[in-house]
């Protein structure tokens, strides 16, 4: 059946898009998964325009034993409960607790997209959208042929190359308002 949505896929990164960073740490708790300005609202914007929503992560603190699989499952479920509430959805999370930078499902490697696209066969990455904070999640969509939207000031001028992405914004939801403008 074809889709009646506009696009087929919007892939976001975790933290630094949904929720506040935690310099030199992770969010080890739902306690400590806080949500930036405006995400809720932008998800609730942004729903209805995409044929799948799912978050692709890198959360290397489990394979550092900080936190453990259980735990980020327990902040994902509040997570996705709270957005849900919200009027906002997120079809699925994928996320690679890998050390190694090689490992194939750790961003910038396209692991999670593959699967996300066996999961979601109708994906199609042409027609879909990358919104991460940092150069790792602009590769992954390079590599994916997916269009990476890169969101934050996470980098000082010069430290990611404008190549790597078609736009840009200072947050999530300055990014689903251009939908509309």
């Amino acid at each position: 059946m074809k889709s009646t949505k506009p696009y087929s896929t919007l892939f976001l990164d975790r933290d630094g898009v949904i929720n506040k960073q935690r310099p030199h740490d992770y969010v080890k708790s739902p306690d400590e998964f806080i949500f930036l300005d405006g995400v809720l609202e932008a998800l609730e914007l942004l729903s209805p325009l995409f044929d799948h929503i799912v978050i692709v992560t890198n959360q290397r603190g489990v394979g550092k034993g900080v936190m453990s699989r259980e735990t980020l499952e327990e902040i994902h479920a509040s997570m996705l409960a709270t957005i849900a509430l919200h009027g906002g959805r997120i079809d699925k999370v994928y996320v690679c607790t890998a050390t190694s930078d090689s490992h194939k499902s750790r961003k910038p490697n396209i692991g999670m997209a593959l699967q996300a696209k066996q999961d979601f066969p109708d994906i199609d990455f042409s027609t879909s959208f990358m919104a991460g904070d940092s150069i790792s999640d602009m590769l992954f969509a390079k590599n994916a042929g997916i269009t990476g939207i890169f969101i934050g000031n996470k980098y000082g001028p010069g430290e990611i190359s404008k190549t790597l992405y078609q736009a840009h914004y200072s947050d999530l939801l300055s990014f689903a308002q251009a939908f509309f403008l």
